[in-house]
């Protein structure tokens, strides 16, 4: 996978996206390796997809909102959209052994809403939803679990790796059940959610999931929710890392992408269906933010892997069998 950076504002860090390729399962895996080596620091910052930290040695530590953890065996931390890392030195996890597990909503289908919605209406995504940036959630796995933990990560890391017949339904099971266990570790923060979700966000992305499809700007949402324009781009962009009308396009991205792998629909039909009546801007903005045009994406198809990229992760397919850096470290050599 490819990372993206937007820059930081005067109230937010540094925010990083993840750039689907055309043909790729859009998950992603790094080694946290003991003894890991490198040197320099990394920005505060925080992504738009989520993600896992998984550690199955003591040592280290690990900066997440305003808080320093002291890695120990068995540590989970679930990386929401939005939740900030701290400022990262290269020394904080030399000591540490665990795996980074990175993923966006099209990775669990066709059926899940794109965007920040998609957070907060798959059961499997509800330990992913915290609304304010303010760092990683921290679990325990038991400790007779975590031979399975350390298991089920590398099985998936050793499928998106080496690409053999089946990966992408192996690589979304391993995934899958990952999320399960999340879940069921998560159990009373996913209840207390349930009950005190933000209401603002909520009614932001349901208007956004509603009319998508249509004619939508920023004044449009503002006054579905009540509010003046600019307090709720400050209000979002604070929470999430992006502005409203942002989102509004990653909602619009995330269906054309579905609609050029599943469908036969012209590029101008796939476009109007997605809120873009005028063809031609629908696919300057679909290269914009895609590297490739629509008639691209949809040759390149889910059938048929990308071709890789000297902006691939160590995850791809012709990376030498070494130690992947993680995911901080990837930011820096990604950007673009």
């Amino acid at each position: 996978m490819r990372t993206v950076r937007m820059a930081p504002g005067a109230d937010r860090p540094a925010t990083y996206s993840m750039l689907p390729v055309p043909g790729e399962l859009p998950v992603a895996t790094w080694r946290l390796e003991h003894g890991w080596e490198t040197s320099g620091s990394f920005e505060e910052h925080a992504h738009d997809f989520p993600g896992l930290a998984y550690f199955q040695t003591t040592g280290g530590r690990l900066r997440t909102g305003r808080q320093t953890w002291p890695i120990e065996a068995g540590d989970l931390f679930v990386i929401a959209p939005g939740d900030v890392m701290g400022h990262f030195h290269a020394a904080d996890l030399a000591d540490s052994q665990g795996w980074g597990v990175f993923f966006t909503a099209d990775a669990l289908g066709p059926d899940v809403p794109g965007a920040h919605l998609a957070w907060r209406t798959h059961p499997l995504l509800f330990p992913f939803v915290r609304g304010g940036a303010i760092g990683a959630l921290r679990l325990r796995v038991p400790e007779p679990d975590r031979p399975e933990w350390t298991g089920r990560i590398r099985a998936l890391h050793e499928e998106l790796t080496h690409r053999r017949d089946g990966y992408r339904e192996a690589a979304l099971a391993h995934l899958v059940l990952l999320l399960v266990g999340v879940s069921r570790l998560a159990a009373d923060v996913v209840d207390d959610l349930r009950e005190n979700r933000e209401p603002l966000l909520a009614e932001v992305f349901e208007v956004i999931e509603r009319r998508y499809p249509q004619p939508l700007s920023l004044r449009d949402v503002a006054t579905a929710v009540n509010l003046s324009p600019g307090h709720l781009t400050s209000t979002v962009r604070r929470q999430t890392g992006r502005t409203v009308q942002q989102w509004i396009t990653e909602r619009r991205m995330v269906q054309a992408r579905r609609l050029l792998v599943a469908t036969d629909l012209p590029i101008n039909e796939v476009g109007r269906r997605v809120g873009f009546p005028d063809a031609g801007y629908f696919a300057r903005t679909f290269t914009r933010l895609h590297g490739t045009s629509p008639v691209r994406w949809r040759q390149a198809g889910p059938d048929r892997p990308a071709q890789p990229t000297q902006k691939m992760t160590p995850s791809a397919p012709q990376a030498p069998p070494r130690p992947c850096r993680p995911v901080l470290d990837d930011h820096r050599a990604l950007r673009g």
